[in-house]
């Protein structure tokens, strides 16, 4: 028996291998992998994201419109309640919206920013159009844009909205070159804090 291993190591130049261990591998080389959270994780290939399974196969190609969350010293993409945030630049302003794990896009981006989601609900900020007429002189309707900080579903409905007055903004790149922040946050069940426009939190209670 001792003669036979020597002899098969001889002429294969490799030792043997017991059947019992095997592995696969993917043909990816990565530039970084995230912890696993919602089922998948997030895998980087020079600047474009994609995702794995559990399996280790990939289930959503390598992309440029994931949005990367920060935590620590690390910035990535999650999924959450199987929604991952994306981007997509109009006329130079971001929008954000959210796609599914096979990829498809399932809330088209239309927030001026957007959280990931927790417990089946997420917090956005929505924007509206407001004409106020028409300018007779220029020949032009009027307008003016307002966002909301408001609570969405999984399916991208508004359930709720925080701050009722809204906040005044110029839909132009020249002046927003960031997304807004996000000036709400829940504490407790339907429980939020909400920055005022004197920089002061205010508790405001939704229905749902």
């Amino acid at each position: 028996m001792l003669s036979h291993e020597k002899n098969t190591k001889k002429s294969t130049g490799y030792p043997i291998v017991n059947s019992f261990f095997s592995f696969s591998q993917t043909a990816e080389e990565l530039d970084f992998v995230a912890p696993f959270s919602d089922g998948v994780a997030a895998i980087k290939k020079a600047n474009s994201w994609g995702f794995i399974n559990d399996k280790g196969a990939i289930v959503i190609n390598f992309r440029n419109d994931l949005v990367l969350t920060q935590f620590g010293d690390s910035n990535y993409p999650i999924f959450k309640n199987n929604r991952c945030l994306i981007s997509e630049k109009k006329d130079g302003i971001t929008y954000f919206g959210y796609i599914d794990k096979t990829g498809e896009t399932v809330i088209a981006p239309k927030f001026l920013n957007a959280s990931n989601f927790k417990n089946n609900e997420a917090i956005a900020l929505e924007l509206i159009k407001n004409e106020l007429g028409e300018n007779e002189i220029l020949g032009k309707n009027i307008v003016y844009y307002r966002y909301f900080n408001v609570t969405i579903d999984s399916d991208g409905n508004i359930k709720n909205y925080l701050n009722p007055k809204g906040v005044n903004i110029v839909l132009d790149k020249k002046y927003l070159r960031k997304p807004p922040k996000i000036t709400s946050k829940k504490i407790y069940n339907n429980i939020y804090a909400v920055l005022n426009e004197n920089k002061k939190w205010t508790i405001v209670t939704t229905n749902n």
